[in-house]
Formats: C-alpha cells, structure tokens, sequence
C-alpha cells in the first residue's frame, strides 16, 4: 500500500505462487482480486524498484510483465476471478482488469494511463480494454492523453470496464458476495465456461 500497491519482481514471484496455487487446488473455486490500503488498486510497475526482472538490454528480449501477474494467459486459472477496484487504477494496475472475469469498484475508482507522460507505448492496457468491448474512441482517447484522462467509476460503468459500483465501504464485502455466489455452484460447468 505503500507504493500504491505497484509491482516489483518480488510481487510478481507471489503472484505466479498464488495463481499456481489457486489454479492446483480444487477446494478454491473462485478468485478474489483486491489491494491493501485505502489510495489505490494498483499503479502499475514500480519505477522506483529494480525493473530488471522484465527489462533486458536488448528491449526485444524483454517480456511484458502482465505475463507473470494475470491469471489466465500465463497461469491456466480457469477459476473465476472477481476483481474489486478501489482508489486509483493506473498503467499496468490495467493488467488485472484485463485478465479478471467480473470488476467491481467502489465510488472512489479513477481509471488512467500514465503511459504517455513518460513516453512508454501503451499496448496491453487498451487491448484489454477493446477486449471489454470498451469503445475504440474511448480507448484512444484514455490510452493518449496519459494523466490528464481519468475515468471514473461512472463512467468506467457506462463504458462497460466494470459491471458495478458499490460505495467504497461495501466493495470487500459485495466482491465476497459475488465470488460466494459463485462458488455454490457446480465447478465443471463454471471452471469450463471460464475456459470457453
């Protein structure tokens, strides 16, 4: 919460065990995504940390570092993954978004992409988001005007980035609500809808 629940290479080691260990145990069925603190979900890649984890000297042999922290591409998590969203959801903090199966966020959520500021092409974060189904003018216009384009939690509803907005005191509790209600149901048929 400190760094605003940025990723370094230690958090993405505890992430790889975590869906490692959500995906190989039978007894979990459902995944919940939610971040420490009261300021934000995450903030993307921590630039003040040691990036060599996912940058080599020759950029062609670096690896985009959404592949060790999302949970289906990489990882084989057929299980659900409820995200829920709080505070500030910046750059690479998209990747959660982008790999989670159903996103809440509570009253106080801003979506943006520092991307642009600082000169980093923004790929996976707007692919994710045209994967949604979050209109192109709107991903564009999120993706290239970096921090001066915030979306809030209103808007990320109407756009379709998240399915419901709960007031920031209720989003642990409505996030739990959801994945029990998942979870009742027969695994086979969720875990292989997920995979469809």
């Amino acid at each position: 919460p400190e760094s605003l629940n940025s990723f370094n290479g230690a958090m993405a080691e505890e992430l790889t065990w975590a869906w490692e260990t959500i995906r190989d145990t039978d007894e979990i069925r459902v995944a919940v995504l939610q971040a420490n603190g009261d300021r934000a979900f995450s903030t993307g890649v921590d630039i003040k940390g040691d990036s060599r984890w996912f940058l080599k000297e020759n950029v062609w042999n670096s690896f985009d570092p959404g592949a060790a922290l999302g949970p289906k591409l990489q990882h084989k998590v057929w299980k659900p993954v409820v995200a829920a969203v709080h505070g500030l959801c910046a750059g690479g903090g998209q990747y959660f978004i982008n790999e989670a199966d159903i996103v809440i966020c509570s009253d106080d959520a801003v979506f943006f992409d520092p991307h642009a500021n600082v000169g980093i092409v923004s790929a996976v974060e707007p692919i994710g988001m045209l994967w949604r189904g979050v209109p192109l003018g709107d991903v564009l216009r999120w993706a290239l005007m970096g921090n001066e384009e915030r979306l809030t939690a209103e808007t990320a509803l109407r756009l379709g980035l998240v399915t419901e907005v709960v007031p920031s005191a209720d989003l642990r509790a409505r996030a739990r609500e959801i994945a029990e209600s998942i979870a009742r149901r027969n695994p086979k048929a969720i875990q292989g809808t997920v995979r469809a």
